[in-house]
C-alpha cells in the first residue's frame, strides 16, 4: 500500500506592504508615461519559513491581499497551493478578476510557491521540476523619452556585456521611429538581434508599413503592433509582416481565458505572459501549457527575478526580459537577484525557494502601504 505524504504545515501569517521606487530617469513607451514603479510584496511564513512574492502593480493591492485574501490563505496547509489559489479566485469573484485582482492573486501564489520549496529545503526550480539550467534574457528598455545617445548607450552596452538581442520602445512618435531604430541597429552592430514594442500605439495600416521599414535594419521581433483586443489585427500584421519578423503579445493576459483566445486567434508567433499579472507561477503555468499545446514558444514579460525559476521549469519558455525598471528595482529591494552570464540568467541552487530576501531596512524608505 502506498503511502499518503503527511499534510504541510499551516500557513500562519500573510503580509503584504507597497513600495514605490522612482525611475532613475523619465520614462514612457508608445502609449503611457510614468516616472516611478510601485511593487507589493507579500511574505506568507509556515512551519519556520517564510516565502516571498510580488507584483508590479497598484499600491492598493497591498490592502487586498490584507482585507480579502489573507483570511482564505492562512490556516490552510502550506503545500495545498491549489486550494489556496481556488480559494482566492473564489473570494474575490464580485471584485473582477482582471487587472488589480489578478496581481493580487498573483503576488500570494507566487509567495506560496516560495515557501513550500523553503519548507522542502529546494530551489523553486527543482520543485517545479528544471528542463534547463539556464534561461537566456533579452535587454529591454530604449524608452521613448531617451534622447538617441541614451538609447544607443543602453543598448550597446548589454550587447557588450553579451546579451544577444535587445528591445526598444516605438509608437510615440511614429514619423520618427525608423531613425531611432536605425540608430539602435547602430549602436548594437550587425549580429545581435533587435525588438521592438509598439505597447499598441499604431493602427493596422500604420503597423504593417512600420514593418516593412524596420525590417530593413534587422528588426525580428514586434510586440504589440496593435491594441491587444485586436486579435484580427494582431493577425493581419502577423501574416503580413517581412519574412523574418515576429508578432509577440500576451503580457496583459491575466486569466487561461485570454491566452487561449489570443492562441485560437493565431494573433501571435510568440506568446508572452507575466506570472505578477497572471495569477501567479500557477496561472503561468497554465499559460506555459497552453502555448505548448499550440506549438506556440513562450516569453516572459519583465520581473527577471521571479521568472527565473519558472523559466527554467516550463518547456515552451523561450527567453525572459531582463527589463530595465525591474532589474534596478529587484537589485535594491532584495539580496539574491541574479545577473546574466554570456546572455544567460541561472538560478542559484544553494538557495532554497526563489532565492531571495527582502533587504527590509533598505525597503522601508519606499513604503507607501
Amino acid at each position: 500500500m502506498s503511502e499518503v505524504a503527511p499534510p504541510g504545515p499551516p500557513v500562519d501569517r500573510l503580509e503584504a506592504a507597497a513600495y514605490t521606487i522612482p525611475t532613475d530617469a523619465p520614462e514612457s513607451d508608445g502609449t503611457l508615461a510614468w516616472d516611478a514603479t510601485t511593487i507589493v510584496v507579500v511574505e506568507a511564513s509556515a512551519g519556520g519559513e517564510t516565502g516571498l512574492g510580488y507584483s508590479y502593480t497598484h499600491a492598493l493591492v497591498a490592502d487586498l491581499i490584507r482585507e480579502r485574501l489573507a483570511e482564505r490563505v492562512r490556516g490552510r496547509d502550506a503545500h495545498d497551493i491549489a486550494g489556496a489559489w481556488a480559494a482566492m479566485v473564489q473570494a474575490t469573484r464580485n471584485l473582477g478578476r482582471p487587472g488589480l485582482v489578478a496581481s493580487a492573486v498573483a503576488a500570494v501564489d507566487t509567495a506560496l510557491w516560495d515557501l513550500k520549496a523553503r519548507l522542502f529545503g529546494v530551489p523553486l526550480v527543482a520543485l517545479l521540476g528544471g528542463v534547463r539550467d539556464g534561461v537566456p534574457v533579452y535587454g529591454s528598455g530604449g524608452f521613448t523619452s531617451y534622447h538617441p545617445d541614451r538609447l544607443q548607450e543602453q543598448l550597446g552596452a548589454w550587447v557588450a556585456e553579451g546579451i544577444e538581442r535587445v528591445k526598444m520602445k516605438v509608437g510615440r512618435d511614429p514619423g520618427a521611429d525608423v531613425e531611432r531604430v536605425r540608430a539602435a541597429r547602430d549602436a548594437i552592430g550587425p549580429g545581435a538581434e533587435l525588438f521592438v514594442d509598439a505597447n499598441g500605439a499604431y493602427d493596422r495600416k500604420q503597423a504593417l508599413g512600420l514593418a516593412h521599414a524596420f525590417a530593413e535594419y534587422g528588426v525580428t521581433w514586434f510586440e504589440e503592433p496593435v491594441a491587444t483586443d485586436d486579435l484580427e489585427g494582431l493577425r493581419l500584421i502577423r501574416d503580413r509582416a517581412p519574412p523574418g519578423m515576429e508578432v509577440a503579445a500576451g503580457e496583459y493576459g491575466y486569466d487561461v481565458v485570454y491566452f487561449r483566445r489570443m492562441l485560437e486567434a493565431g494573433a501571435v508567433d510568440v506568446l508572452q505572459a507575466d506570472a505578477t499579472r497572471c495569477e501567479g507561477i500557477t496561472g503561468l503555468a497554465r499559460a506555459a501549457a497552453l502555448a505548448e499545446a499550440w506549438s506556440v514558444p513562450l516569453s516572459t514579460h519583465t520581473a527577471p527575478a521571479l521568472h527565473l525559476h519558472p523559466g527554467c521549469a516550463f518547456p515552451p519558455v523561450r527567453h525572459l526580459e531582463y527589463f530595465h525598471d525591474h532589474v534596478r528595482i529587484e537589485a535594491l529591494l532584495f539580496d539574491g537577484a541574479r545577473r546574466p552570464v554570456n546572455g544567460m540568467l541561472h538560478p542559484d541552487r544553494s538557495r532554497p525557494g526563489l532565492g531571495l530576501e527582502l533587504r527590509r531596512k533598505d525597503a522601508e524608505r519606499w513604503r507607501v502601504r
